[in-house]
């Protein structure tokens, strides 16, 4: 999403003016759809087919709570949009393996494939020879840089940096605050490296960044903490793009050198993540960390499904507000992309039911 920030709608209170505004926007387009999943479809082609036929489902890594949450939810949104999805199958963090595994599920004969990138550009090659057989693809958490996806299902990771630095600053007037970055091959650490770093620098100018770039690996991220915290012991605040992967490493190297306050003491350092795992929400209620956007698995594994059935159908949208309360947006590559609601969670709201994370064990 370079150079264009989309902020996505959250909240039960916004659903209402969400379906306002798409019942106006549709009442002049008879044909063309304003994202909703039910009636606004753009067209269905020539060559759908009835949407049957095996479906593969490729995973980045299982080494993340988060990503092992989304996997338990495939089989049960599959289910529910009655789509016939294989096995998962485990990339396990590696891009070369995930084009193997792409090639593999074409072989096997699927009809359509579920794909979570783990490298925004070399997920092309794999996208390009599901195009040569005619399979339709779409992509979750990540967009491809290039290549055909039918739709890309994803939270605004923009967003995702900016609600951090936003409560960071509100909570820290000066000092020195550290962002632990994901993969900077993947869109996703991109997008929310730069908007934290952009929204430092143009509304809490009195913070300085430090940053650790980590590429979703714990042990990454848990040396570098350490090394940075022995340079610079007067840390204020913490952004971690990912409690998958970065919670436990960051939680025990503060504990090892005696910098793990809870919320309210003296010394406390002030933490937001990303994710909405079960184990971020329980060190909210702990005071270990402050605050997570609750990236939505339930809802990447819901539309996934949704839309590669829609694709196989030979069904296609338009940029518009949804009825579930995203908007479809075209990204500058051309691509769409269902941007889903990723709300702020902090002690507030932390027990609040219709999070996903507190539907799991």
């Amino acid at each position: 999403m370079a150079g264009r920030t989309v902020r996505y709608r959250n909240g039960r209170n916004t659903s209402r003016a969400i379906r306002a505004a798409a019942v106006a926007a549709c009442a002049t387009l008879v044909l063309a759809a304003c994202g909703s999943t039910k009636d606004n479809v753009a067209s269905k082609g020539d060559g759908g087919g009835d949407g049957s036929g095996k479906v593969g489902v490729i995973l980045p890594l299982l080494t993340s709570p988060f990503w092992q949450s989304y996997n338990d939810y495939v089989p049960k949104m599959a289910k529910t949009e009655d789509v016939d999805a294989l096995k998962t199958v485990n990339s396990n963090s590696d891009p070369s393996q995930q084009i193997t595994d792409i090639n593999n599920q074409l072989n096997q004969g699927v009809k359509g494939l579920v794909v979570a990138p783990l490298d925004s550009a070399a997920i092309s090659a794999g996208l390009d020879q599901a195009e040569r057989k005619g399979v339709p693809v779409v992509a979750v958490d990540v967009a491809p840089e290039k290549g055909k996806v039918a739709m890309v299902v994803r939270a605004n990771n923009v967003a995702y940096g900016e609600k951090a630095c936003e409560y960071l600053g509100k909570q820290i007037p000066s000092g020195k605050v550290v962002q632990i970055m994901g993969d900077l091959a993947s869109v996703n650490g991109r997008d929310r490296s730069e908007a934290f770093r952009a929204c430092v620098k143009e509304k809490f100018p009195k913070l300085k960044v430090l940053e650790i770039p980590a590429k979703w690996e714990s042990d990454t991220a848990a040396s570098k903490l350490d090394t940075l915290l022995n340079a610079n012991p007067d840390i204020k605040g913490i952004y971690m793009q990912a409690g998958g992967v970065y919670l436990a490493p960051t939680l025990q190297t503060l504990k090892s050198k005696g910098l793990l306050k809870k919320t309210g003491e003296k010394g406390h350092i002030a933490i937001v993540s990303n994710d909405g795992i079960p184990q971020e929400f329980d060190a909210i209620r702990k005071g270990q960390i402050d605050a997570t956007v609750s990236q939505p698995a339930d809802l990447y594994a819901k539309y996934g499904m949704y839309y590669i059935k829609a694709a196989m159908e030979g069904k296609t949208f338009k940029p518009g507000p949804t009825d579930h309360d995203s908007e479809i947006v075209k990204l500058p590559s051309g691509i769409l992309e269902d941007q889903l609601p990723a709300p702020l969670v902090t002690k507030e709201n932390v027990d609040d039911p219709e999070l996903w994370g507190n539907t799991v064990k």
